[in-house]
C-alpha cells in the first residue's frame, strides 16, 4: 500500500501551472516543511516534501493556500527522473496530493485576529463564562449546573 499523510506548513506560496489540449488541468507544486518528531544534534527539525495536486486539488491550493499555512495531505508517494541539461540523471520523489485541508482556523494563521464573539465575556442574564484560552473553544466553567445540549 502507497499512502502517505503529512501536516506541515507551506514554504512558499503554491505554483500552478495549466496542461496543454483540450481539457486544461491545474497541476499546483508547494513544498510542505514538516518537523521530525525526534531531533537530532546538528541536524535539521524539519523535512521538506515536495507535494503536487492535480485539477479541482490544484487549484483549491492556488486559490486559499499561502505560505506559511499548516495544512494535511492525504497523497501517495511517486518517484521519477529525468536528464537534467547537461545530461545527468535526477532522481525526484513527489506526494501526489489526494486529500488536502486546513489544520488550523484561520484565526490562528493570523494570530488570533477572528470575527467570533469573546468567550471570555457574559450579558447579565448568562452564567459567567471562564476566561478564553486563545485556542478558539470556549471553556465551561467550574460548578455550571445546567445539561449540556449533547452528551
Amino acid at each position: 500500500m502507497n499512502s502517505v499523510v503529512l501536516m506541515g506548513r507551506l514554504t512558499r506560496n503554491p505554483e500552478t501551472r495549466y496542461s496543454q489540449g483540450n481539457n486544461p488541468m491545474a497541476v499546483t507544486r508547494y513544498t510542505l516543511a514538516v518537523d521530525r518528531r525526534f531531533k537530532r544534534e546538528g541536524e535539521q527539525s524539519a523535512d521538506f516534501i515536495p507535494c503536487i495536486a492535480f485539477g479541482k486539488a490544484g487549484e483549491f491550493a492556488d486559490k486559499y493556500f499561502k505560505q506559511g499555512t499548516k495544512v494535511v495531505v492525504r497523497g501517495r508517494i511517486q518517484t521519477g527522473s529525468y536528464k537534467n541539461r547537461d545530461g545527468n540523471t535526477v532522481y525526484t520523489t513527489d506526494i501526489v496530493v489526494e486529500e488536502q485541508e486546513f489544520a488550523e482556523s484561520k484565526a490562528n494563521q493570523t494570530g488570533g485576529n477572528n470575527t467570533y464573539p469573546n468567550p471570555g465575556t457574559a450579558t447579565a442574564n448568562e452564567a459567567p463564562k471562564a476566561p478564553a484560552k486563545d485556542d478558539g473553544f470556549m471553556k465551561i466553567p467550574e460548578g455550571f449546573d445546567e445539561e449540556l445540549p449533547f452528551i
